[in-house]
């Protein structure tokens, strides 16, 4: 199985990406949920898919308990999960405070490692050449898919048709030409510092919006 793509062209002609082909993220309707997902960890280990399942539909209740603790929760292979929100900007710093946040959002940060990719010399010496992945998605084979129904998303995860407009995916495909989800960095989906006028809860270490 792979992640499927297709190659949009952007079509914004005020961007310098104006006219490029992007491989772009694309996707069907069904969503993997709680049930399905129960059903595979049963594959997985020596426990029933009841209890799983009785563990996943507690997991959104502690997650919650320890948001409103202001703690950050880390998932050991697959990330950590945190409050975001924006604020409105004031002039003086005496009227800057709560009742100037506005939007509340979760900012996930995957979990990374380090992968050796080979050596190379510098100053005498031969040092390890590496790169950082993201654990969840190191594994993820891509290939280009020409099926009608599935399609790219926006950022509050609908479905679009037709050509990119923003230079890259819109559908979280990442750098490649700056599309509005960003990707790595986090572009657009709070993961830089957090968006708004302050960028009130965001990530340096380029955590994503989970909605």
């Amino acid at each position: 199985m792979s992640q499927k793509f297709k190659k949009l062209q952007n079509q914004n002609d005020h961007s310098t990406a104006y006219g490029k082909w992007f491989a772009t993220a694309v996707y069907d309707q069904h969503f993997i949920e709680t049930e399905e997902l129960a059903e595979f960890i049963q594959t997985q280990a020596s426990v029933k898919k009841s209890d799983i399942k009785a563990v996943l539909d507690e997991l959104g209740g502690a997650l919650k308990h320890f948001f409103e603790l202001g703690q950050k929760v880390k998932l050991d292979g697959i990330g950590i999960f945190k409050v975001g929100f924006s604020s409105i900007g004031t002039t003086k710093k005496d009227d800057c405070g709560a009742q100037n946040i506005t939007t509340r959002r979760v900012l996930f940060q995957p979990e990374t490692e380090r992968v050796v990719v080979g050596q190379e010399k510098k100053g005498g010496k031969v040092k390890q050449k590496y790169v950082i992945m993201k654990t969840l998605v190191k594994d993820v084979v891509f290939e280009e898919t020409y099926d009608t129904s599935l399609q790219p998303e926006n950022e509050n995860g609908d479905s679009q048709s037709g050509d990119t407009q923003n230079g890259g995916s819109n559908s979280g495909s990442g750098n490649t030409g700056g599309g509005t989800s960003g990707g790595d960095n986090g572009g657009n989906t709070g993961g830089d510092n957090g968006g708004g006028d302050n960028g009130g809860g965001g990530s340096n270490g380029g955590g994503n919006d989970v909605n």
